[in-house]
């Protein structure tokens, strides 16, 4: 099990039939930290132990992951797995159908416990599955955004991060790499979080230059912005976090940041706008996620939605040795 930072993604492998009664018993606790009102603690471990069964009956290479949902405004269960797919999904959302003479709850009560529910199964591809739960009225978190953030194996301090702000019709988002891993890493990216929070609205390359300054006596990261309004992008970046813009038929686009240290040498930064075609989504990513998958990424992943993206991404390609975060903006909702 890898620990989650704060803010950030716990990772329960389900390699052995006890685990899912860790994920069950992590997803309690952190919506005991989320402070999730009621009777919602334990539907979260309702909700893992249920997708955790899945994967060690019927799968295999699969994971739960916990964490809070974008804007911290719910909690996330995912669960992933190279299983052989599910053959109709919407009989197994049916209470009382089972394959393995059980009761038969399963994915039927998923669908019912969680405030919204996604899945997505291919054969030869396994099966992704997204639970979100919130507590009622409870602002609605974005469905049109996804995101993972997991530290390196054996650390239990992220040097990842991202975060995420929305100023009336445009999104900003944020990613930053601190050098290395561990605390130092982790101070440095949660100083420069709390410094885009203070300034998301500004230009990009400002708020670049206000991360240059908050870290100038910390380790130093790359750092990467993106902003998305109907039918458009903006993205200004140091260092050595990539991005990638994917539509329906494949990698449309990709950028990378310019040469630099964000708190030690910061070039001067120059934003990039650029058009979004129609359905295309946004995919920030750090150097814990192998960037060859750019190269033949399957017809299954550039369709899945950018929570169950992210999460395919962390779970084919991370580099478990390294600080890996994922973080995909789907099409606007103004988008034409």
């Amino acid at each position: 099990m890898t620990p989650a930072s704060a803010g950030g993604t716990l990772h329960v492998p389900i390699d052995h039939h006890s685990a899912v009664q860790t994920a069950a018993d992590q997803a309690r606790a952190l919506a005991w930290q989320c402070r999730m009102p009621g009777a919602l603690p334990d539907q979260a471990a309702v909700l893992a132990s249920e997708l955790a069964s899945n994967i060690s009956k019927h799968a295999y290479d699969g994971a739960v992951f916990l964490q809070p949902s974008p804007l911290e405004r719910g909690l996330d269960v995912i669960a992933v797995d190279q299983g052989p797919g599910i053959g109709d999904i919407g009989l197994s959302l049916t209470d009382g159908f089972s394959t393995t003479r059980t009761l038969g709850a399963g994915l039927g009560a998923v669908h019912r416990i969680a405030t919204a529910f996604t899945i997505r199964s291919d054969a030869g591809h396994g099966t992704l599955a997204h639970a979100q739960l919130r507590a009622p009225h409870a602002p609605r978190p974005p469905a049109d955004v996804g995101a993972l953030c997991l530290p390196a194996d054996g650390q239990t301090a992220c040097g990842d991060g991202y975060a995420l702000a929305e100023h009336d019709d445009v999104r900003t988002g944020l990613v930053i790499d601190g050098l290395g891993h561990g605390p130092d890493a982790a101070e440095a990216t949660q100083r420069a979080l709390r410094t885009f929070h203070s300034c998301s609205d500004a230009p990009l390359p400002d708020i670049i230059s206000a991360l240059h300054r908050a870290l100038r006596h910390t380790r130093g990261a790359a750092a990467a912005a993106i902003r998305t309004a109907a039918g458009t992008a903006e993205y200004c970046g140091v260092g050595n976090i990539r991005a990638a813009v994917l539509t329906p038929q494949g990698v449309h686009r990709q950028l990378t940041g310019d040469a630099g240290i964000v708190g030690y040498h910061h070039p001067r930064t120059v934003s990039r706008t650029f058009a979004l075609p129609r359905h295309a989504r946004v995919v920030l990513y750090t150097d814990g996620i192998d960037p060859r998958w750019t190269h033949t990424p399957s017809t299954v992943q550039l369709r899945l939605p950018p929570t169950l993206l992210a999460a395919s991404l962390v779970h084919t390609r991370r580099r478990s040795r390294d600080d890996a975060t994922v973080l995909v903006l789907g099409p606007h909702p103004g988008t034409p």
